[in-house]
């Protein structure tokens, strides 16, 4: 059904109601026709009707509106005195309305119903000119079936059954819609448009839920009862229970759901008026209008979602001559997507605009002290998107009633992050921009993983939750290692920063067999590994609010019951994610820190990085160097000219073999490579080593200026002479024109990228 019917049935579900109403006020104001009051709700709602069948352009019933509005306005400013003759001719235009919308209903236009009659006997009663003939005693009776003949033709004689009186006015347009209602073949006819819908207060709504919700947790309870049972009966009457409370909680479900087109539906008024006012010209497109989403939901999602479409004209659309010099069409385009995906609402705000510039950003984020320097020098583009999210940044040149106040996007992900969603930017500079948030379908009941740290039990969202890994003792002792001073794990190739549950929580875990659970997590766009004593089940569960104390905690989304009965903390995985992030933030800042200190002559306390190259070498690599550890397949590794490359995060990042640059061939069938990541100013270059050994304290460590080719001297590190690295030649060697495009210089002289994180 598209948008135009979408309406009109809204329109005449409305208008039914309306007319209802109105009988029972006509017939309420004959007996009290002082009642300034009710006249006036009466023309309202006739006003309302008239101003619709307008814009949908039913003339017809426009015109007797019209005419009936007339004679209630001049009512009601006390110009005519309500006789039984007026309410009688106000009640036939009533059910004159009600016919005109049964045969719209039946065949999408006013088909051969005559309001002539009605509008004459309407401005006759005006004038107090007398009533047509066929107008009965209004005060006696209602009008008589035959006088309606003449004005409202039926396509086909009521059964006798149908003529009742009157004094019910359906009567009259129920017949005349029987014939433009389908019959099923069954005998029966469709239900009207009015008769298939009804409204009903939200509260009541909430309130099924929260009952719906009891019932589920008290059918998980039954379920895990039962399942340890060998009664055959009971077993089967637990899983009939099950489905019934599954599709009982879908059902209520599906009464809170609307479509998302009820928050957009005032947003090309805000496009328009704001395009206006910034001097630019956008068209908005629309997809996925019908995505239907919890109504609480969409109400959270309303301000966010204006924002970013302020935000879109305003900072992301260029002016109509920015936009034609760059060869662009002058009109930009502002797309509005919705769909569904893996149990969420995807929404995407997107434009055609400048996009953003990483440059641009960083240079504000120092400029306003929200990051350093030298912290901007290690950040990828992707991380400098980011940073649009941090309080009080803004790119704007000057505060304006549009923008620049730095208000905003925090606030918006704030918001976001509050419903259990996560919201993306991406972004090409002179392109466009995309903003997307990922919405739960809804809030109150969802399948969580069920976990237990420390003896206690806690809930994960599923739908964060993206795999499971188990290792043994043995294998969790070799492959949890620590990068930065934070435990990683390497998941297929990727290092996966690893967060402990009994670390957030300051609890001691009561597994002691070395055995090592984590549960792969994503959020903000990035994974993570929560680090869990054992896993318990997966079940769905109903969301309860926490107090205002364990919410300070800010580790909490909510609580719930389990079907056994106890009680669970759901985890705010938004919130874990962001202590993940923040604790490897902070090791790289000690890093940066150990660096400067080292710049200032106190060069012994670096923390090194051990590789083998071949031939029993070992190699020490300053850590504050090293951006990631990664494992890249033999066979992805390209040439270009007599180079060796690698694609890496969507850039092309050259490779130096350490064993060959330091002149010791080390095993050349390797079929993965270890590698180290080195990352400055937005250039990477990728050094492979034979193996990473550990990282270790170069403190106390006794040095040699014994060296050689692309050595700075050696040391004993781990009881082992170890060479040390000079990185600069090593990255030269891959990367000839690294430094040139940034020359720093310490003022001794020695190549700050030796000492810096």
């Amino acid at each position: 059904m598209d948008g135009l019917d979408d309406i009109v049935e809204e329109f005449l579900v409305e208008s039914h109601e309306n007319l209802d109403q109105l009988d029972t006020d006509l017939v309420a104001l004959e007996q009290e026709p002082d009642s300034r009051e009710r006249i006036s709700s009466i023309f309202r709602t006739i006003h309302t009707i008239k101003g619709t069948s307008g814009f949908l352009a039913f003339h017809r019933l426009e015109e007797v509106t019209h005419v009936g509005e007339n004679m209630l306005s001049r009512l009601r400013d006390g110009a005519l005195e309500l006789t039984p003759q007026r309410t009688s001719v106000l009640l036939r235009m009533v059910d004159t309305v009600r016919s005109l919308l049964a045969s719209i209903e039946g065949s999408g236009g006013e088909g051969s119903v005559d309001v002539s009659a009605v509008v004459a006997d309407i401005t006759a009663a005006m004038e107090d000119a007398p009533a047509a003939a066929v107008e009965p005693p209004a005060a006696v009776e209602p009008p008589a079936p035959a006088a309606e003949a003449p004005a409202v033709p039926a396509p086909r004689p009521a059964p006798a059954a149908e003529a009742v009186p009157e004094a019910v006015p359906e009567a009259a347009p129920d017949g005349d819609a029987a014939p433009a209602a389908a019959d099923t073949g069954g005998g029966q006819a469709r239900r009207g448009v009015a008769d298939s819908t009804i409204r009903v207060d939200v509260d009541l709504l909430d309130e099924l839920m929260l009952l719906v919700g009891e019932l589920v947790l008290t059918r998980n309870q039954i379920v895990q009862y039962v399942g340890r049972s060998n009664d055959t009966d009971l077993v089967r009457a637990s899983q009939r229970l099950n489905l019934i409370a599954s599709e009982l909680q879908e059902g209520v479900m599906k009464t809170r759901m609307q479509p998302i087109d009820h928050i957009w539906s005032k947003l090309p008024r805000v496009v328009r008026d704001l395009g206006l006012q910034c001097g630019k010209s956008v068209r908005l497109d629309m997809e996925g209008r019908d995505t239907e989403l919890d109504k609480t939901l969409l109400e959270a999602v309303k301000d966010p979602l204006t924002h970013l479409v302020r935000n879109s004209v305003d900072h992301g659309i260029e002016s109509p001559d920015l936009r034609r010099a760059a060869g662009k069409p002058a009109e930009g385009v502002l797309t509005l997507r919705a769909r569904h995906e893996s149990g969420q609402v995807v929404v995407e705000v997107a434009d055609d605009g400048a996009g953003i510039d990483p440059a641009r950003i960083g240079a504000k984020a120092v400029e306003h002290g929200l990051v350093s320097a030298d912290a901007l020098a290690r950040m990828s583009p992707q991380d400098l998107l980011q940073m649009i999210f941090l309080p009080g940044f803004s790119t704007a040149a000057a505060v304006t009633n549009v923008s620049g106040r730095g208000v905003g996007m925090d606030v918006v992900k704030t918001n976001i992050e509050s419903i259990g969603g996560t919201i993306e930017v991406e972004s090409v500079h002179g392109q466009g921009t995309v903003c997307r948030l990922r919405i739960p379908l809804t809030l109150a009941i969802v399948p969580a993983l069920t976990v237990e740290c420390a003896g206690d039990r806690y809930a994960i969202p599923q739908i964060s939750l993206q795999e499971l890994v188990s290792l043994d003792a043995e294998k969790a002792a070799s492959a949890v290692e620590e990068v930065g001073g934070a435990p990683v794990y390497r998941l297929r190739g990727e290092l996966l920063p690893l967060v402990r549950l009994t670390d957030v929580l300051g609890l001691t875990s009561d597994r002691h067999d070395g055995h090592v659970v984590i549960a792969v997590l994503r959020s903000e766009g990035r994974r993570f590994g929560l680090v869990v004593d054992r896993v318990i089940n997966t079940e769905e569960i109903v969301v309860k609010a926490v107090g205002g104390q364990l919410k300070a905690i800010g580790l909490y989304s909510g609580a719930t019951v389990l079907g056994d009965g106890t009680v669970a903390l759901i985890l705010d995985v938004q919130a874990l994610a962001r202590r993940a992030l923040r604790t490897e933030t902070s090791e790289r800042q000690e890093s940066r820190a150990a660096a400067l200190r080292a710049a200032a002559g106190d060069t012994e306390r670096q923390r090194m990085l051990l590789a083998a190259i071949g031939g029993a070498r070992r190699v020490a690599i300053p850590l504050d160097t090293v951006t990631r550890l990664e494992q890249v397949r033999t066979e992805s590794v390209e040439r270009v000219g007599n180079r060796e490359v690698v694609q890496y995060r969507g850039a092309i990042l050259p490779i130096v073999r350490l064993d060959r640059h330091l002149g010791s061939y080390g095993e050349s069938d390797r079929e993965v490579l270890e590698v180290i990541v080195y990352s400055d100013h937005g250039r990477s270059v990728a050094i492979v080593v034979e193996e990473i050994l550990d990282i270790v304290d170069g403190g106390a460590a006794v040095r040699s200026d014994i060296d050689d080719m692309g050595l700075l001297g050696s040391a004993v590190l781990g009881d082992k002479v170890t060479e040390l690295l000079d990185v600069r030649a090593a990255i030269l060697a891959a990367d000839p024109a690294f430094y040139s495009a940034h020359p720093r210089q310490t003022p001794d002289g020695v190549p700050a990228s030796l000492l810096e994180v």
